[in-house]
């Protein structure tokens, strides 16, 4: 049984944080899907969710074959099921992370038990890289270039480019 698991998040925008988890889980999976979540009645990310899914797809052009990128709006198990998929990958980085994940794995179970969760920490290079401090940092004219994919790099760029420029 071919094994396709969904690695669902904001990635508003996208690390090499969660891109080394991507990597990481295709030595356990056949097929991963970077999913981005959205909400449009809520949508006030950095970028849309159709500008994420290209800057994705961009940043993982080296292994499309085994990834895939989409976005999705509503319950996750629900669009798990959507696409076959029996498993959810959740990236951890402190033990914070892992009370908030903890409590959605379990509602996620019992929303729907055929979809187990897989809890992978953060390796040690990128273990306080957060999206949230990425925007931060290149809002303030900081340098993020080695914590994002180059595209993302460029994008954060041009988004935080003062006027006139």
């Amino acid at each position: 049984m071919k094994r396709k698991a969904v690695y669902a998040g904001s990635f508003d925008p996208i690390t090499k944080g969660h891109l080394d988890i991507v990597r990481r889980g295709l030595s356990v999976f056949d097929e991963i899907v970077v999913a981005v979540a959205y909400n449009p009645a809520k949508e006030s990310g950095l970028f849309t969710a159709e500008e994420r899914v290209a800057l994705i797809s961009e940043a993982v052009h080296d292994v499309k074959d085994h990834v895939t990128v989409d976005a999705f709006g509503g319950l996750l198990v629900h669009y798990c099921e959507r696409i076959k998929a029996n498993a959810i990958i959740r990236g951890l980085r402190a033990v914070s992370d892992f009370e908030y994940e903890f409590q959605m794995a379990m509602m996620n179970r019992h929303l729907n038990d055929r979809v187990e969760t897989y809890f992978m920490t953060a390796s040690e290079s990128y273990f306080y890289t957060a999206s949230r401090l990425v925007k931060e940092v290149a809002s303030l004219g900081g340098d993020v270039s080695s914590l994002v994919p180059p595209g993302v790099n460029q994008a954060l760029i041009q988004r935080f480019k003062p006027q006139g420029s």
